[in-house]
């Protein structure tokens, strides 16, 4: 018997049993369209981080309160202590004393309710400096940023962004309308362009900037703290020696060793690696949870064709008593164990990319699907049917003709 013959002849016994087969490939099918959604998942969240940390410019430092040091001696972590200050963030900005760095951006966080009409709408608040916008590489869509003058007097103007806009006043324009912060009344002078989500998982599109004086006056706070200072360095090829004038700079204002420095600096390496660490471990343990519904299905197929061997006793006794050799037998069962593992990877493959299509719509998530993915599964369904259907195939070789037609 030819390959063809053989291949037609796997085709004829899988549609003779066509419930039973379509039963047996489930397995295969869910595991497949899982890994590929779950390797999508993982890839389209790396490739929106890296997007997002991109935006932010490669000559960026992120200062934050705290110290944190991870396993691979990165120090990237984000502490809650209040350790920074925005006399800190001021001596940074000295050209004498940190000549790599170009721009500095402190900004204090706090979560307020904003106010328009019978509109209630909680953000979050932050207070910076007029480098804000320069140093975070956003832009505005309407209105403009407030100014130096107004960041010195603590003026009662903000800018909002996309979200905020669109939650408060719905279509109609911000741009010189007032909102009410705490009883305090504030004029919207502009609105920030749509950013997305941060590294972080949180809404850049959801938050209110105010002049520092301006944040301090709406909460009521009288501390210096910042939870975070943006430093820009004056190039990209002057990032290592800014972070080196941060670090001993802010070292020596706080009185601590660089070893023991209760505030943490992070580049934009640092963050990619962080989040692309976090992004690895969910992938895989949700391609784990896929793997093991693909080892069902091979133990599936396993067991069909050890009942196809089963039923076609007879068959096998008659072909072997005409002269079929054992690995004409074992060919046959081979191809049919692995016309089953790839016609469950290929409908897992179209269920897997069209999931990848539909998808982002619900979770707001990113999904690529990747050629190398996709090849891949294939190559494991039709690897898994035929690993799966070895034990079979190599029983039905076995058979003897007598054998096989005493026991029918």
């Amino acid at each position: 018997m030819s390959w063809w013959e053989t291949v037609r002849s796997g085709l004829a016994a899988i549609r003779s049993h066509r419930l039973r087969s379509s039963l047996t490939v489930l397995g295969i099918v869910i595991g497949i369209s899982s890994v590929i959604l779950t390797v999508g998942l993982g890839q389209g969240a790396q490739k929106e981080v890296k997007d997002q940390i991109d935006a932010l410019g490669s000559n960026l430092l992120i200062v934050s309160p705290g110290s944190t040091t991870s396993s691979s001696g990165v120090r990237g972590g984000f502490g809650s202590a209040s350790t920074l200050t925005i006399a800190d963030a001021a001596a940074l900005a000295d050209a004498d004393a940190a000549p790599d760095v170009a721009a500095v951006a402190p900004v204090s966080t706090a979560s307020v309710s904003l106010v328009n009409g019978a509109t209630n709408w909680t953000t979050s608040l932050a207070g910076t400096t007029t480098a804000w916008l320069d140093v975070r590489s956003r832009e505005l869509s309407a209105g403009r940023f407030f100014t130096t003058d107004e960041a010195a007097t603590g003026a009662a103007v903000a800018v909002i962004g996309a979200d905020t806009a669109t939650e408060l006043f719905g279509r109609q324009s911000p741009v010189g309308q007032q909102v009410s912060v705490n009883g305090t009344r504030v004029t919207i002078i502009g609105v920030l362009s749509s950013s997305g989500a941060s590294s972080s998982g949180a809404s850049e599109d959801d938050v209110a900037v105010v002049p520092v004086g301006t944040a301090s006056r709406l909460t009521g706070s009288t501390s210096s703290a910042v939870s975070t200072i943006y430093v820009e360095a004056a190039s990209e090829t002057t990032l290592a020696a800014a972070y080196q004038e941060v670090q001993a700079l802010l070292a020596t204002r706080h009185g601590v060793t660089t070893a023991d420095a209760d505030f943490s600096i992070a580049t934009q390496d640092s963050l990619v690696e962080t989040a692309n660490s976090t992004n690895r471990t969910f992938t895989v343990l949700l391609a784990g949870v896929a793997g093991i519904s693909l080892l069902v299905g091979g133990i599936g197929v396993m067991n069909i064709m050890l009942v196809s061997v089963t039923e076609r006793i007879r068959e096998i006794g008659l072909r072997k008593a005409l002269g079929a050799a054992p690995r004409v037998i074992r060919r046959q069962f081979l191809v049919e164990a692995s016309l089953l593992g790839l016609t469950g990877g290929v409908v897992g493959v179209v269920i897997g990319i069209a999931g990848a299509q539909v998808l982002p719509h619900f979770i707001d998530q990113a999904v690529s699907v990747s050629l190398l993915a996709t090849t891949a599964a294939l190559a494991t369904s039709l690897a898994m049917g035929v690993g799966f259907g070895v034990y079979p195939a190599s029983r039905a070789a076995r058979l003897t003709p007598i054998d096989a037609l005493r026991s029918e």
